[in-house]
């Protein structure tokens, strides 16, 4: 099991990074979904007053090239959203900064991520107020509006034709993530990933099972990964054709 990175590490570095202008810091995904799992990441959203200035997205990245994933830690995923673009909401809402262990060698080569407009901030959002797990500043509520269940299912969809050009790369976390998508279309929850599979296998052909299967194994670190004795892309096309159906619905 990985090591637990020290969050109060990380909210002591937000502090001194952003001083002036941060609101909260608040505790999302797995960790507020059910317990972290094997491969599950530490997901942190912060709420700042101004959009964060050139030097402190450096800073920031420094930082977190530093710890995430490092010496055995979890790896960290860290958003940071202003106050004015996530209140009122309106769609799509605007990522001031991330990072994500995903796009470490970008960031290694001097990529500095900027604002853009961002779907995946919806259920990200509908996460964090759900949670209700505050790390500084008051509860979520107080500085974030809910999501409309209609923005909350166009967003989570939008995200599908990028997550199958992402399936040869990236073929466990896809497959979980479109077996999540599934399930928050089909019942309005979200569930963690191993919950949405195991969701998504009692429903699916006999055929997709063993495929669905290895991932939330992979997932729970219980089985090591591997692809190619089984068919993922029919698997996935497979929960994209149920994606639609229930969209449409």
């Amino acid at each position: 099991m990985p090591e637990q990175p020290d969050i109060r590490h990380l909210v002591q570095f937000l502090h001194r990074t952003l001083p002036d202008t941060l609101l909260g810091v608040y505790l999302h995904g797995s960790a507020t979904l059910g317990g972290l799992r094997s491969r599950s990441d530490i997901d942190v959203l912060a709420v700042v007053r101004e959009s964060v200035t050139q030097a402190q997205r450096r800073e920031l990245v420094e930082e977190l090239l530093r710890v995430s994933g490092v010496g055995g830690r979890r790896y960290v995923e860290l958003i940071v959203v202003v106050l004015d673009d996530v209140r009122p909401w309106r769609y799509p809402p605007t990522c001031d900064f991330l990072y994500g262990d995903w796009l470490r060698e970008e960031y290694e080569r001097g990529m500095v991520p900027s604002p853009e407009p961002s779907p995946d901030l919806a259920p990200l959002l509908t996460m964090v107020l759900r949670a209700d797990a505050p790390l500084h500043g008051p509860p979520p509520a107080e500085l974030i509006d809910p999501v409309p269940h209609a923005d909350l299912r166009r967003a989570i969809v939008a995200g599908v034709p990028e997550l199958m050009d992402e399936l040869d790369s990236d073929t466990r976390n896809v497959l979980l993530t479109l077996a999540r998508i599934w399930t928050t279309l089909a019942t309005g929850a979200i569930r963690s990933k191993d919950a949405a599979a195991q969701w998504a296998l009692d429903r699916i052909p006999a055929e997709h099972r063993p495929v669905l299967a290895r991932a939330r194994a992979v997932y729970l670190g219980e089985e090591d990964e591997r692809w190619d004795d089984l068919a993922p892309r029919a698997c996935a096309e497979f929960l994209v054709r149920e994606i639609t159906g229930s969209y449409a619905s």
